[in-house]
């Protein structure tokens, strides 16, 4: 692939570490190493050894490759990076965050490329680090190790928490890289909103996706369960209003999930993918996370609270 002129200096001075060589790493790091963006990928010894023979190989409809890219299982990896995204599952935040920390150079930027509303908080909490929090779009999954699947999307969201929080030269440091990559992102005004938009469409379709182990269109045309999805919906914005939270309208919330349901209908939820590999799931921090929420505020959920109990009964609690 070759560069236009203008994106050579970013190519130059970045280098991208990414915490966590599952399916969204794994496809994110291949698409800027397909750009010359220099990346390290961090992840487990057998995702790790195929990426070092191989490369990551991409499959997706626009097309299907190897790419070549550094890889390795230490944290310590990040050393070089000036640009860190954390893609661990949401029950690893801290101890990925801590075991990153000691290895960051200064100036280094880290990302929260994760699902759930709360995980740049978290990571402040374990180990001080003001991490930039970012909403991911993308449907993909591991189909062996080192190789990724792409159903769809593949787009990045990031803004600020509050006035000047992240600087906003960071912010434009971390979307020329992608820009470089022809990654689409935006910016928003209010990533809070967004993060909790994101929290929405997870929430109508994880779990039933996990439960069932159906795909999203299927979940969406079925009458029955859109109506499911259409109340999921419905909870995780009165949470959500009840938290302060800038969100638009439900029936908007909920056209936007039906939406969703035709553009990754061929799509199975990670928190399908993780039952049926038997890992644990991130459902805590998705409808288990409203739950938990609209208990401290007194916001009955539950269609988000059924869902919840079934998917931890499956994974074994």
């Amino acid at each position: 692939m070759v560069l236009a002129a203008h994106y050579r200096g970013v190519v130059d001075a970045e280098r991208v570490a990414i915490v966590g060589a599952g399916a969204v790493g794994c496809y994110f790091g291949g698409m800027l190493a397909r750009a010359r963006v220099p990346v390290t990928l961090i992840g487990r010894a057998h995702h790790v050894d195929a990426i070092r023979r191989d490369g990551v190989f991409i499959e997706s409809r626009d097309f299907q490759e190897f790419v070549h890219l550094d890889a390795a299982t230490e944290t310590s990896a990040v050393s070089g990076a000036t640009i860190v995204l954390l893609s661990v599952k949401t029950v690893d935040t801290e101890t990925a965050a801590a075991a990153v920390a000691p290895h960051l150079p200064t100036g280094a930027l880290v990302v929260s490329f994760q699902n759930g509303v709360d995980n740049v908080e978290r990571i402040r909490r374990a180990t001080g680090i003001q991490a930039i929090p970012a909403v991911v779009y993308v449907a993909v999954a591991m189909s062996g190790p080192g190789r990724v699947k792409h159903g769809g999307r593949g787009d990045i969201v990031l803004g600020e928490l509050s006035p000047g929080i992240p600087r906003r030269e960071d912010l434009e440091r971390i979307v020329r890289v992608f820009d470089a990559a022809r990654v689409p992102y935006r910016i928003s005004n209010d990533i809070g909103a967004e993060l909790w938009t994101k929290l929405v469409m997870n929430c109508a379709y994880n779990g039933i996706s996990a439960v069932t182990q159906k795909r999203y269109g299927a979940i969406k045309d079925n009458p029955l369960s859109r109506n499911i999805v259409e109340e999921l919906v419905r909870e995780v914005v009165v949470v959500g209003r009840a938290s302060r939270v800038a969100l638009p309208d439900v029936q908007q919330l909920t056209d936007a999930a039906l939406k969703l349901g035709d553009a990754m209908a061929n799509a199975t939820s990670s928190t399908a993918q993780d039952l049926a590999r038997g890992r644990s799931t991130e459902i805590d921090s998705l409808n288990g996370f409203v739950v938990r929420r609209g208990r401290e505020l007194g916001v009955a959920t539950p269609v988000n609270s059924t869902l919840h109990a079934l998917v931890k009964l499956i994974e074994g609690l």
